[in-house]
């Protein structure tokens, strides 16, 4: 921005899903190498891109009737709650899409191919049990593999659904909650768009909805003193943990602005290490992502 200039974000950015999820997948194959986590990355990196490449042909997502539409924009609700998740033909087509996708990538492990199959021979009620299950945030331990295919089809869902509401019409739900879908963030981000240079958006963690949020503020609890910003040591400074005090819990924190590859998902699973560093100290982990379930 120029000197002198007032920043004047808009409150909510909906996602285009081709490029939320193509960005993914090349960030997600740009962390990679080298890395700890190198083999899942190289894994995310294919589950990403099988979430881009089966948007194509799909069948329009359905939204709710425009009497429901028009009572969440004017009473602050998310428009497509994932509360009210229906497992219709329409992420029929999404989920087969998905997999069929996935199942062509080069390099999967075994076990994942052991996943998609069993996702595959599912039966309705599996699936809605696996779908809610990722929608609530209580994935079992011991079947971790085809709830991350499950949460990665309902991202395709309702990031379609998404992308085609009235951002002008959106309002805040609460700092935690996307207005969008009523989903927690997976992180925040300072960005560095012309006209909201240095402000702060949440990022959803399932529907990809950007909304605005005021800095130095806890997302977990809404309190603004006893913020702290924590980093590995010798790392690259540009994604930290912002930690509250009042409720010990934390957030990640991504500034774009200096480095404009990074992505809100993609990320907070590479930088996992900060993590680990958080728990031996006690913070609680407020950011959701279903592709750390297990870690």
């Amino acid at each position: 921005m120029n000197i002198g200039e007032a920043a004047d974000p808009p409150f909510a950015v909906l996602p285009d899903p081709a490029s939320l999820f193509g960005r993914r997948a090349a960030r997600f194959a740009e962390l990679a190498p080298e890395h700890p986590l190198e083999a899942y990355l190289r894994f995310l990196a294919s589950v990403a891109g099988a979430q881009r490449d089966c948007l194509d042909g799909l069948p329009e997502p359905v939204l709710p009737p425009p009497v429901e539409l028009e009572r969440a924009y004017t009473h602050s609700m998310p428009p497509v709650p994932f509360g009210r998740f229906e497992a219709d033909a329409v992420f029929d087509a999404t989920l087969t899409a998905f997999l069929d996708r996935l199942a062509v990538a080069d390099g999967l492990p075994q076990a994942s191919r052991d996943a998609i199959e069993g996702l595959r021979a599912a039966d309705a009620d599996a699936r809605r049990a696996m779908a809610d299950a990722v929608l609530v945030g209580s994935i079992p331990e011991d079947a971790v593999a085809p709830h991350v295919l499950m949460a990665a089809a309902l991202q395709v869902h309702f990031t379609r659904a998404a992308a085609r509401l009235d951002a002008s019409r959106l309002t805040p739900v609460a700092d935690a909650a996307c207005p969008s879908c009523g989903s927690g963030p997976v992180a925040s981000m300072i960005v560095g768009w012309p006209g909201a240079h240095g402000t702060r958006f949440c990022a959803c963690s399932m529907c990809g909805t950007l909304w605005n949020v005021v800095r130095i503020k806890c997302l977990l609890c809404g309190g603004v003193d006893g913020i702290a910003y924590h980093t590995i040591e010798g790392a690259p400074d540009v994604v930290k943990a912002e930690t509250c005090e009042q409720c010990h819990g934390y957030v990640k924190i991504l500034h774009q602005h200096k480095d404009t590859r990074l992505e809100s998902v993609a990320d907070d699973v590479g930088s996992l290490g900060l993590d680990l560093l958080l728990a031996e100290e006690d913070w609680v982990r407020g950011g959701a992502n279903p592709f750390l379930t297990g870690y």
